[in-house]
């Protein structure tokens, strides 16, 4: 069966036009100039074209079979991106047409090489489904005699249109988005950008001067800041931009008279300190309400802004306002989010002659409210349970499975203070198969007493978390393996196990979730040998330095999760403890 058939039209190509399907993807691509990669539905690289492989310094057989973003794509320093935030990880998988500016891939040799991409859907007739990518050096903006930016044509006002839609579509935070359009307006549009910002208190903020000064933005700090309140019936510019007014121009002159408000003042303060002879200045409007004012400068250069220059202005500023609309709709959920998961924490109790003290840490992305959670608290007198634990999900839903997950769990706890951990966590998993809205969760549950000899004793039971680490204060660590069960929620009926330890004196004992030692770059096992590593060398530490380093040193760089840690030391060894026989270790396991 020919390839016409097999798609069901049994038609011959158009006259010049060769079906994908009769060749090839790789022979295909050698068509193009550009350097072009193509990935499957799993978003890995099945070809490469010749311009591709000489451009990123591999062969063939280095790019295919491996994820695009893992192998290639890097920030400035040549680190590695989280997938949360990569707009091209995620174009590829979702087959989206999208388009980025001047970002940073490794060669083969580790050099760092500037790419712009392009990503289309790429589908054959052999039923072939994936994305193109294709990867270039953005073209620098012709520069005119006098050594600045040419004025743009048309297709250079759609073509700065549409990648100002890409590139403040694309972030969250407010002040990514408006270094984002001062990169795109400047030098290109003037020589500076100048964004003043209306709080929710109705009060103005200079929240942004850029200038382009040797080839390169620089950021003039001393003249950013507060700002006088917005006059209701002033006729300057700025203020009029401010109420929402249309756009319009400025220059020295218009500021020259004598002042009629605190925003006139700095704004003669602005165009003395610059040296403008030229501004354009209009509203950012967001869906409801006027969210601040853009003014584009021109000094160096010598052509003056046009009332022709308005209309672009003005959809470079209607573009802003939705994008910040959307970012401080999205920072404003993030706050509450994020306040409530704070909240849902506990306060630690005191115990006496231990010391302990906890860490939370949100994930860097939109995925900041997650399942992690902590809890200590008392059960009788010289017992308290210990908890950590990890619901799955990264959302508000994760946040309030937590929240009845551990709900739940000091109900049963306090209500059976002798059971066993073990047996608490048998009844929370059936709880949660019956009247939790928690999908699966990870759990560690210790039961903490002191004992005659005045040595603490740890008795747990492990629910698919990662294990406890113990380290001593001369420096060894080892993980507490023992008492490991399945997790919570799979709706497997097994024995739960547990397992005791003796904490020796000034010892420390770290319960923490995976966030602070998994990545995708890596096996779980390179994160608990750093983990450990780092714990080890740091046990001499008071404890609060000693989590925050850990925090530090060890959660990789590429995590997209939160953390939860919870940690606690022993008090020094007694008189008695010093001269009697040594108790540390695991003393046993029971199913």
């Amino acid at each position: 069966m020919d390839s016409n058939a097999a798609s069901g039209t049994g038609d011959r190509p158009m006259p010049g036009q060769q079906a994908l399907s009769s060749v090839p993807p790789e022979i295909a691509l050698e068509a193009l100039a550009a350097s072009a990669i193509v990935v499957d539905d799993d978003g890995l690289i099945v070809a490469a074209n010749s311009a591709a492989q000489i451009q990123l310094g591999r062969k063939a057989a280095e790019l295919i079979g491996h994820d695009p973003h893992d192998l290639l794509h890097r920030d400035s320093h040549g680190h590695s991106l989280p997938r949360t935030r990569c707009r091209m990880r995620n174009a590829l998988l979702t087959k989206d047409t999208r388009h980025g500016s001047d970002e940073w891939f490794v060669r083969g040799d580790d050099t760092l090489v500037q790419l712009s991409w392009l990503i289309t859907p790429y589908t054959t007739d052999t039923g072939f489904t994936g994305a193109l990518a294709l990867l270039y050096e953005q073209e620098k903006p012709q520069q005119s005699d006098d050594g600045h930016s040419a004025p743009l044509t048309e297709l250079d006002r759609l073509a700065l249109l549409a990648e100002t839609t890409t590139q403040l579509t694309s972030t969250l935070d407010v002040d990514e988005a408006l270094h984002r359009l001062a990169a795109l307006t400047v030098p290109r549009l003037a020589d500076w950008a100048v964004f003043d910002l209306l709080t929710e208190r109705d009060e103005v903020r200079r929240v942004l001067v850029m200038e382009h000064k040797d080839g390169i933005l620089v950021e003039r700090e001393d003249l950013q800041g507060p700002m006088p309140p917005v006059p209701a019936e002033s006729p300057m510019p700025l203020s009029r931009a401010l109420r929402g007014a249309a756009s319009s121009l400025a220059g020295p002159a218009t500021y020259q008279g004598p002042p009629d408000s605190g925003i006139a003042v700095e704004q003669q303060r602005l165009f003395t300190a610059t040296g403008m002879h030229s501004a354009a200045i209009a509203p950012i409007r967001g869906l409801r309400d006027v969210l601040g004012a853009l003014t584009l400068g021109r000094g160096r250069r010598h052509d003056a802004f046009t009332p022709a220059d308005l209309p672009l202005l003005e959809d470079l500023t209607r573009r802003t306002g939705l994008a910040l609309d959307n970012a401080r709709l999205y920072q404003r959920q993030r706050k509450v989010a994020e306040t409530m998961q704070r909240h849902l924490l506990p306060q630690l109790p005191s115990l006496p002659g231990l010391e302990m003290t906890a860490r939370y840490v949100p994930a860097p992305d939109a995925s900041s409210v997650g399942g992690d959670w902590y809890d200590a608290f008392a059960l009788a007198t010289h017992a308290h349970a210990l908890a950590i634990g990890d619901v799955v999900g990264h959302d508000l839903d994760a946040a309030a499975g937590m929240a009845q997950l551990r709900n739940m769990l000091r109900a049963f706890a306090w209500s059976h203070p002798q059971a066993a951990p073990s047996d608490v966590v048998t009844r929370l998993d059936e709880a949660v198969m019956h009247i939790a809205e928690v999908p699966m969760a990870t759990m560690i549950l210790a039961r903490l007493t002191l004992g005659e000899d005045s040595l603490w004793r740890l008795r747990w039971t492990n629910a698919g978390h990662p294990p406890p680490l113990l380290v001593s204060h001369d420096g060894q660590a080892q993980y507490l393996d023992g008492a490991h069960g399945i997790l919570l929620g799979t709706g497997l009926d097994r024995a739960r196990p547990d397992a005791v330890v003796v904490l020796p004196p000034r010892a420390t004992l770290l319960l923490y979730t995976d966030g602070l030692v998994e990545s995708p770059h890596h096996p779980i096992d390179h994160g608990l040998d750093r983990l450990r590593r780092n714990a080890a060398s740091l046990a001499h530490r008071p404890l609060d330095s000693l989590c925050d380093s850990l925090l530090e040193q060890v959660r990789p760089s590429d995590n997209d999760d939160d953390v939860a840690l919870i940690a606690l030391r022993t008090p020094p060894a007694t008189q008695e403890q010093q001269h009697g026989p040594p108790h540390a270790g695991v003393t046993g396991t029971e199913a």
